[in-house]
């Protein structure tokens, strides 16, 4: 099977050598993503703007698989501040809207950033292309 990796152009993945995303078949893996983008972090102090902002990433880096959100089966949500949930649900809810993939919401004590507020991970199934 061909890997297929994909870069957002984000600070850290060249210094820590990770992709964005792979994939290999039809499975498809997104790593932690924030708001970070190569222009600043989008939403500082903001949890609901960090999360549209972060999904906006996953689902650019699932179209350069040839995916999309509705090919999310499960996301994976970390925060920094649990008592953010609702702004953070709220924004996951709206994009995913009908395709409810499999989630988890859990605090951590920190993200790489002070200032970053959410990370998701996400999981697709996608069919191969021709």
């Amino acid at each position: 099977m061909t890997r297929q990796n994909v870069s957002s152009g984000g600070p850290w993945e060249g210094k820590i050598g990770y992709s964005r995303a792979v994939r290999v078949g039809d499975h498809i893996q997104v790593s932690g993503t924030t708001a970070m983008t190569p222009s600043g972090l989008v939403g500082k102090g903001d949890p609901y703007a960090q999360t549209v902002q972060t999904l906006k990433t996953i689902e650019a880096a699932l179209q350069q698989v040839g995916a999309g959100l509705a090919d999310v089966v499960r996301t994976r949500i970390y925060m920094a501040n649990l008592d953010q949930w609702q702004d953070v649900g709220r924004a996951h809810g709206e994009m995913f809207g009908a395709i409810r993939p499999a989630t988890t919401m859990v605090e951590v004590k920190r993200l790489i950033d002070p200032d970053m507020l959410v990370e998701i991970e996400a999981d697709a199934i996608a069919p191969t292309r021709d």
